[in-house]
């Protein structure tokens, strides 16, 4: 009975390895493989590359400072335009000051004038009153009321209140050729101190662009992620433009893979997938993804997915981003697609 028993799990046994082995596992729903978003990094200087720590395999944060181009004569360069420039903030300060000791001769001729101008109307109201004095000496001239002395002696005050009022005239004149010409020593001294104030900002345009040289000589990782391949060594000399070294962030890649017209009407962004890689010894993982692009145009399959009866269909393309942390999956490698199922609407 035990024997019988035996023979009968065997048996059973047998059947259940068969029908597995017989069982097919689901077709994928797309076929694709890995990629992710390179970036060659090149030279933005010319010159030799005198540090260049870049490794292949080596994760780098962005931002980080990964090599030097020798940018000696560019800081002897920056150095010189800096010295310039103080010389040239001292001429405008010196300028300026020139300026303020202008202003002031001028305020003071203008004070002098001012005072002639207040002088000359005062004589002019002398010399209404001397002009009254001779016309009424002169009547009593005329009459015999006063004397030929008399007569002379204002008609000398009256003259010479008329001369000095012509002198006040030509001191004032005088004064206002002064005024003018303070004001135009000022005008062009503060054309000066534009000029040397524009030099002091092409001085500051130079330093700026010299900095800037400077700072494209550091050569600066753009993102993080791992350096995929390098093509320079320090001590090389390098141009401006030229492939410096390979990064990409492996850290989260996506899954290019396509779906024929028919399977559309069920993927939308953001839609779930599970994508598989195989691992070795017959096995496969599969991962979660999430659809993050789907093309607008169909194209033929492509080549190194198609079989004979697929190469006249034409399909679309979508991507799969997936999270690798672990670092399993690598650019290139063959994947499995399957989407998942849209939840039924209630």
């Amino acid at each position: 009975m035990h024997r019988s028993l035996h023979g009968i799990a065997t048996v059973l046994a047998v059947i259940a390895l068969t029908a597995a082995g017989c069982a097919r596992a689901p077709e994928p729903d797309a076929y694709g493989s890995v990629e992710a978003t390179e970036v060659v990094v090149g030279a933005q200087a010319s010159g030799q590359l005198v540090t260049f720590d870049a490794k292949e395999g080596e994760k780098l944060a962005a931002s980080a400072v990964v090599g030097a181009i020798d940018a000696t004569e560019l800081g002897l360069e920056r150095d010189q335009l800096t010295a310039e420039r103080g010389t040239t903030v001292s001429r405008v300060n010196e300028v300026a000051q020139q300026i303020d000791v202008l202003q002031a001769q001028r305020r003071a001729a203008m004070a002098e004038r001012d005072a002639a101008k207040a002088q000359r109307a005062a004589l002019d109201a002398q010399l209404e009153i001397a002009r009254r004095v001779y016309e009424r000496t002169r009547r009593l001239f005329d009459q015999q009321a006063a004397t030929s002395q008399q007569l002379e002696q204002v008609e000398k005050d009256y003259r010479v209140l008329e001369q000095q009022i012509k002198a006040q005239d030509d001191q004032i004149a005088a004064q206002d050729h002064q005024v003018a010409a303070h004001g135009g020593r000022i005008d062009a001294t503060r054309a000066q101190r534009q000029t040397a104030t524009q030099q002091v900002a092409a001085v500051d345009a130079q330093v700026a662009r010299v900095g800037e040289r400077i700072r494209k000589s550091r050569i600066t990782n753009p993102i993080a992620g791992t350096v995929l391949a390098t093509y320079a060594k320090a001590g090389e000399i390098v141009q401006t433009g030229q492939p410096l070294y390979k990064i990409a962030d492996l850290d989260a890649v996506e899954v290019r893979a396509y779906v024929a017209e028919t399977s559309l009407a069920h993927l939308r962004l953001g839609a779930t997938a599970q994508v598989s890689v195989d691992v070795g010894a017959g096995q496969r993982r599969a991962l979660p993804g999430t659809v993050s692009w789907v093309a607008s145009q169909a194209e033929f399959t492509p080549t190194p997915i198609q079989t004979r009866e697929e190469r006249a269909d034409l399909v679309y393309a979508v991507k799969i981003r997936v999270a690798n942390t672990d670092g399993l999956l690598k650019i290139g490698m063959p994947a499995d697609v399957r989407f998942d199922s849209p939840s039924p609407s209630p």
